[in-house]
């Protein structure tokens, strides 16, 4: 996609270079700190645009602590500026403005919508800008968008600032502690800057630092209300336009500007970022700045403030706007609220239709058995390896170093409840969107029941996990949090359920394919207790006998199990082969000269601010006949063992999945606690404690690793943001370095809390480190690139 680089902007005349370097009309920050007491009890409400950006939700919670109301969340091409003028100014239903990050270029208008009118329109609207929307700032008011010196994701600067409003009460200057995250590889070029925009901030490290270099240079820096700080405020005040380009234009990028008098603010780095220090002071400033603004303008004075989600604003028609009217060929929505404020959603239960089924638990626990029979893979092949596995599945922690990972989950076809669900999109979905698919469903008698699902994969399976119903009194006393259920896969594909437009490709398996189990075996590897457990239907009451024969028959066997493993089996080593031997049998999809072509590509995308990051791969093939494929799990596990290890066996499909990951992806206990553990940044292990120790540290200090590593915990922080109650993500550590049995990685646990028990069907749709609902323009990418489905599912 291209980016046109120094070009006027087409929605404002030329201005001159040269302009007055007056200040805004409202007072300084020195002088209005104490005017007003108790603004920070204000509700202020935000619509924030999003520009389809990966950090849009970050932001989204930055506001929801600051302003004490969640904001509105519409995106770049949602709505017409007609109905945008009619909701901030007839309805008079926002008091600011922010405008997200994003990829792409201002100079593009697909890829800043309605942002631009916004710009020029809203002169008496205070408007913060970030990243894109700094950019989209100095480029409506005539500056030039032009490629920064280098593309900068994911590392940190030290900025110096002039001292105006939106920098209150933070330092300025090098290790001063004001340090910034940076996600951008174009800026706006400052010797283009009309005299409407006042330059406040700049860099002030050159080069940039990693996370852990910005860490260590935090030793040193001014008190807020020092000499040495103070003096500083007051000589960057009083800089000219003229010095400070003159001064910092070799050696400083312009990292914020203002417009001279309108309250309208762009800042080219993240404050919503995870290591960006006083980011929420800036949201609070730019809260004064709004609160402050509207007080003193008679048509800002009587603003509406609305509850979340319970105005009758946002139910609201008006003769002169159509809602059905389109913007780039997509309808308005009929409420400002919509699927983009998670927080305002309606219950769930409305959509809901059919019985509830109330399920009743029924468990045995056998104390200290794990040891006593050699160990979960003993388990497993006594009790489900006959019939060659199939329908079994296996959630394995197959390492438990350091705690990481407790219980493994094990099961098979069983009870009256089992079934297994495969969903297919349709042709139609793959090539143009989501337009539906095809269900079927076998249950345990081996019936199969087909039907169309015209509304996705996603909302039957919403639907179906709200129809249970379960008494928390049966599973009160045990220590882990899935009792039965579905258990299975969900492709790649379904993106087009998430907000993805086509699929370039269509995938040769199902496109999800889970079942659901009703009989399972759960094993504790701190204490070694086993634990029996089948779900039934309270309804059905003959269910009952049946439930306590198969936990009764399966304690039978596992106590048999234990006189089977008195004597010691000699267990075959596994023969090795070298890694020549290995790539002998083994075919590459791409040449090395197309790989390294794709990888110049994905750069260009990069340098032109189409991604912050594209995780390239290619595919090895090859032939095997007639493979035991539970064998070949058992192998794997046995040399790469993992806490998040998985087999599965869908024998109907003729699919076999064998997984072996230290990643958890997500974790949501009985209490609503949810909790990602992204890893970016890997290394193997060494030889000798020697070398395995300098590989570490290797790894920890990696600039390329710890900036990948800020990247994938920012989006993460974002997509789980969406769902969660404001002010709870949180990460307790960053850039830890954890040890597996072959590879160190750098990854941290990012804990939160669900706003309700109805957001946990959005869990179900793959977030940034898999498949994003919001990163679309990152899955565009490899899609019309790729002539194969060879891209890494890891894109960003």
């Amino acid at each position: 996609m291209e980016t046109s680089l120094g070009i006027r902007s087409s929605f404002s005349p030329w201005i001159p270079r040269s302009r007055a370097a007056s200040l805004p009309p409202w007072p300084r920050a020195s002088m209005c700190l104490s005017r007003r007491g108790g603004w920070e009890h204000k509700p202020v409400r935000t619509l924030l645009i999003d520009n389809y950006d990966s950090y849009t939700y970050n932001i989204f919670q930055e506001l929801s602590v600051v302003n004490l109301v969640p904001p509105v969340v519409v995106r770049n091409d949602e709505w017409t500026w007609e109905y945008a003028r009619y909701c901030l100014y007839d309805e008079k239903a926002f008091d600011n403005i922010v405008i997200s990050p994003g990829p792409g270029s201002p100079t593009r208008s697909a890829d800043i919508g309605i942002c631009p009118q916004i710009l020029l329109q809203c002169k008496d609207v205070p408007v913060l800008g970030v990243c894109l929307g700094h950019q989209a700032l100095g480029f409506v008011h005539g500056a030039q968008i032009v490629h920064a010196p280098e593309p900068v994701h994911g590392r940190l600067s030290e900025i110096e600032h002039s001292g105006c409003r939106l920098f209150s009460n933070i330092p300025s200057g090098r290790e001063s502690g004001f340090k910034v995250v940076r996600y951008h590889s174009l800026v706006i070029d400052p010797e283009s800057l009309p005299r409407e925009l006042i330059p406040i901030a700049w860099t002030s490290s050159m080069p940039t630092l990693s996370f852990l270099e910005s860490q260590e240079s935090c030793t040193k820096h001014y008190p807020l209300h020092s000499p040495d700080y103070t003096s500083a405020i007051i000589e960057g005040s009083e800089l000219s336009r003229h010095s400070t380009l003159e001064d910092f234009k070799c050696s400083k990028i312009l990292m914020g500007v203002m417009h001279h008098s309108w309250p309208h603010y762009g800042l080219q780095f993240h404050p919503e970022s995870v290591a960006t220090r006083h980011g929420r002071q800036i949201f609070q400033n730019f809260k004064k700045i709004t609160v402050d603004y509207g007080l003193r303008s008679s048509k800002h004075h009587e603003r509406k403030v609305h509850d979340c989600g319970k105005s009758q604003l946002f139910q609201v028609s008006h003769p002169s706007i159509s809602t059905k009217e389109s913007c780039n060929g997509k309808p308005l929505s009929d409420n400002l609220m919509d699927s983009k404020s998670p927080l305002s959603r309606n219950s769930i239960n409305d959509l809901i239709d059919g019985d509830k089924k109330r399920l009743r638990l029924e468990w045995k626990k056998i104390n200290c058995l794990l040891n006593q029979v050699g160990g979960p893979e003993k388990i497993f092949c006594e009790l489900f390896s006959d019939k060659c596995s199939k329908n079994t599945f296996w959630l394995d922690s197959s390492s438990t170093d350091q705690n990481r990972a407790r219980f493994s989950f094990m099961g098979c076809k069983g009870g009256r409840l089992w079934k297994q669900i495969t969903f297919k999109l349709s042709d139609k979905s793959s090539k143009t969107g989501n337009d539906g698919g095809y269900l079927s469903i076998r249950d345990c008698h081996g019936v199969v029941e087909k039907r169309f699902l015209k509304d996705g994969f996603f909302d039957f399976l919403d639907k179906e996990l709200q129809s249970f119903q379960y008494d928390k009194e049966d599973y009160a006393d045990l220590p882990f949090d899935f009792c039965g259920g579905y258990v299975g896969f969900i492709g790649y594909n379904l993106k087009v359920e998430c907000g993805a437009s086509s699929n370039s490709h269509q995938s040769t398996t199902p496109d999800a394919c889970l079942f659901f189990a009703d009989n399972l075996i759960v094993i504790d590897h701190t204490n070694g207790d086993v634990y029996i457990l089948s779900i039934h239907d309270h309804h059905h009451l003959d269910a009952t006998s049946g439930v306590k024969s198969w936990l009764v028959e399966t304690e039978r066997k596992l106590l048999r199990l234990i006189s089977k493993t008195t004597k010691k089996s000699n267990k075959q080593k596994l023969p090795t082969r070298t890694s020549r031997q290995w790539e002998a049998n083994f075919v590459v999809d791409k040449s090395r000269h197309q790989y390294i072509k794709d990888v110049q590509k994905c750069l260009e995308f990069i340098r032109d601010g189409q991604s912050y990051e594209l995780c390239l791969t290619t595919q090895m093939r090859r032939n095997v006949d007639n493979i035991n494929s539970l064998n070949l799990y058992l192998k794997l596990r046995e040399r790469n063992p993992a806490p998040y290890a998985a087999w599965l066996n869908f024998a109907e499909e003729d699919l076999c999945i064998c997984c072996s990951s230290p990643e958890r992806f997500l974790r949501l206990d009985r209490n609503g606690t949810l909790e990602a553990k992204p890893i970016k940044g890997t290394i193997a292990r060494g030889r000798t404690p020697e070398e395995d120790e300098i590989l570490k540290l290797q790894l920890q200090y990696s600039e390329k690793d710890q900036a990948e590593n800020l990247m994938i915990v920012d989006l993460l922080r974002n997509d789980i943001g969406r769902v969660c109650e404001p002010g709870s993500v949180h990460v307790p550590r960053l850039m830890e370095v954890q040890s597996y049995a072959t590879v160190h990685t750098l990854g941290p646990p990012i804990p939160d809390s669900l706003s309700s028990k109805k957001q946990r069907r959005f869990l179900f749709y793959p977030t940034h480190s898999r498949y994003s609902a919001t990163a679309i323009r990152y899955i565009l990418v490899p899609d019309q690139e790729s002539k194969e489905a060879n891209w890494s599912r890891q894109v960003q």
